[in-house]
């Protein structure tokens, strides 16, 4: 038997879907509230962050995650710019609609103040490329040839799974603070590297009569003390309107300037909800399949970390 690279994907969502359940309750909170209600949990998209710098034998910026979906046949559908947060991005498309939209974003390191470039370029320089050889191989053999054996796909999977994480040590508490008083994202991508930023839900496909569209859906959420952002991004009937949960928050063992050990709370990730209005063009009538910069930035503003 053989496993397609879209069964292949698709697998890949799943495992990272599951570690992200693990680190974000509320996405669990969500996902068990629809399907009690016989819904669906569809994902809109994920978004990853990275760093354009030298990072060791990782690719560096949007193509340490690109060149992954690449070889698995997405491509890139949108360009974004964020100039005063130093930070542009794309999104990728799959041709299997229910395949979730790509966002990946990148921090322009050497748009940033000497000092700051230093520390994360310190950081980062030496990171080792964590998949291996064989791993390369068979996304090699799927590109070409659209499928490889089951037993290959499992593996090529595993390791995958294993890739979007961070790949370098982590910072030291006094770099981190100083780091995130000038770019909250550049502070982010220091401690979570390549994972998941975050998932995002459909809320056009999540089937839910009761919850048919954001505010519904938000209002629910919020009636079961999941802490909601505290607006909806775009206006009712737009092309593109957006929500998310607060970020919950993880605690790592940071090492201090003098040596000592510190527990320090910091975010991670929120959970995101997509509703997607139609445009018309030549072809007709279809929903609206990008990204809106404004909204975006807001968004953005989400993993800040207002106690450091």
């Amino acid at each position: 038997m053989k496993t397609t690279s879209t069964k292949l994907l698709k697998q890949l969502t799943e495992n990272l879907w599951l570690q992200y359940l693990r680190r974000v309750p509320y996405a669990r909170s969500y996902s068990d509230m629809v399907e009690s209600k016989g819904g669906r949990v569809v994902h809109d998209h994920i978004a990853f962050r990275t760093f354009n710098t030298h990072t060791g034998e990782q690719p560096p910026g949007i193509k340490a995650i690109g060149h992954i979906l690449e070889m698995l046949n997405y491509r890139k559908a949108g360009k974004y710019k964020f100039p005063k947060m130093q930070v542009t991005a794309v999104h990728y498309e799959h041709p299997d609609p229910l395949l979730p939209r790509i966002f990946v974003s990148q921090l322009e390191v050497e748009e940033l103040p000497d000092w700051a470039r230093n520390i994360i370029n310190q950081k980062v320089f030496e990171s080792p490329y964590i998949i291996s050889d064989q791993a390369i191989e068979l996304l090699n053999v799927i590109e070409a040839q659209g499928k490889i054996n089951e037993e290959a796909a499992e593996i090529l999977v595993e390791e995958l799974s294993g890739y979007f994480r961070r790949p370098w040590k982590l910072p030291q508490r006094d770099d981190l603070l100083q780091i995130n008083d000038l770019s909250q994202y550049a502070a982010w991508v220091l401690l979570h590297g390549n994972s998941v930023n975050h998932f995002a839900a459909s809320i056009n496909l999540q089937n839910v009569p009761e919850w048919p569209d954001l505010e519904t859906t938000c209002r629910a959420l919020a009636s079961a003390k999941i802490p909601m952002k505290e607006e909806i991004e775009g206006e009712k009937g737009s092309i593109l309107r957006q929500s998310a949960t607060q970020a919950v928050k993880e605690i790592f063992r940071l090492k201090s300037e003098d040596g000592t050990i510190v527990d320090t709370e910091w975010t991670y990730a929120y959970y995101e909800f997509t509703e997607r209005g139609y445009v018309i063009s030549d072809s007709g009538e279809s929903l609206f399949s990008g990204f809106l910069t404004d909204q975006a930035t807001h968004l953005f503003k989400m993993t800040e970390t207002r106690d450091n």
